[in-house]
């Protein structure tokens, strides 16, 4: 018994490996975050698997039949829209039944967001804290003012339509000088890297609307970061 997370393009559609192509043309059934989405990228590899939606959605209702396909004898995959299962996306829940379950799970290595941005920032990723999202309402500010403590580099993910809400809730508790990097569109055509202070980055966006959009990751120095300007 055995599931497989399967990285998929974050959108360069080459950056798929050529095990993840085999494995997926070689299960029995794909859970896929969208179908929609995921039968564009298969049907663009020549992969007639089913699709299975599995989503933030129905995840809780869905893994019991997941888990009665696989040992029913089928050879399941997990997909999200982009990047890495269960990475800010489903999967964690269906990865840990699986594990309870005796099924063995297999992730292969692929595309995700977060190690580009963080080694494109510039700024130290020996040490780093992933933050993922954060909560849009309830806790937003409770979290932020937590990450501007951490020692080390961290990273998150945001939305187009929040990341200069989050820029100035970054630097209320940051400062405007603490440095920063916002990389936008990673692998794709207009994929740029915005590095600088969190003023300066903020300043920019305000100043260039049309840039506000695609996936974005934001990452900030660590408080105790050696190259703060505050401590030279």
């Amino acid at each position: 018994m055995v599931i497989y997370l399967v990285p998929t393009p974050i959108g360069n559609l080459e950056d798929i490996t050529l095990r993840a192509i085999r494995v997926l043309k070689e299960v029995d059934l794909i859970l896929a975050e969208d179908t929609r989405t995921s039968r564009k990228l298969l049907d663009h590899l020549g992969i007639t698997t089913p699709l299975w939606a599995h989503h933030a959605h129905n995840e809780h209702t869905a893994i019991s039949s997941v888990l009665r396909e696989i040992q029913g004898g089928k050879k399941v995959a997990l997909i999200s829209d982009a990047g890495t299962p269960g990475i800010s996306d489903p999967g964690f829940l269906l990865v840990r039944e699986c594990v309870r379950n005796g099924v063995r799970v297999e992730c292969l290595p692929g595309a995700t967001a977060l190690i580009p941005a963080l080694v494109l920032s510039g700024l130290p990723c020996d040490r780093f804290h992933f933050e993922g999202f954060l909560p849009h309402k309830k806790g937003r500010q409770t979290r932020v003012q937590y990450l501007a403590t951490l020692p080390n580099t961290f990273a998150l993910y945001e939305s187009p339509h929040r990341i200069v809400k989050c820029l100035e809730q970054l630097i209320a508790f940051c400062g405007e000088e603490r440095t920063a990097c916002v990389v936008r569109e990673l692998s794709k055509l207009h994929e740029e890297a915005h590095r600088g202070t969190l003023a300066s980055i903020v300043a920019f966006f305000k100043q260039h609307p049309e840039k506000v959009k695609g996936e974005i990751v934001v990452v900030v120095a660590g408080k105790d970061d050696k190259n703060e300007k505050d401590e030279e």
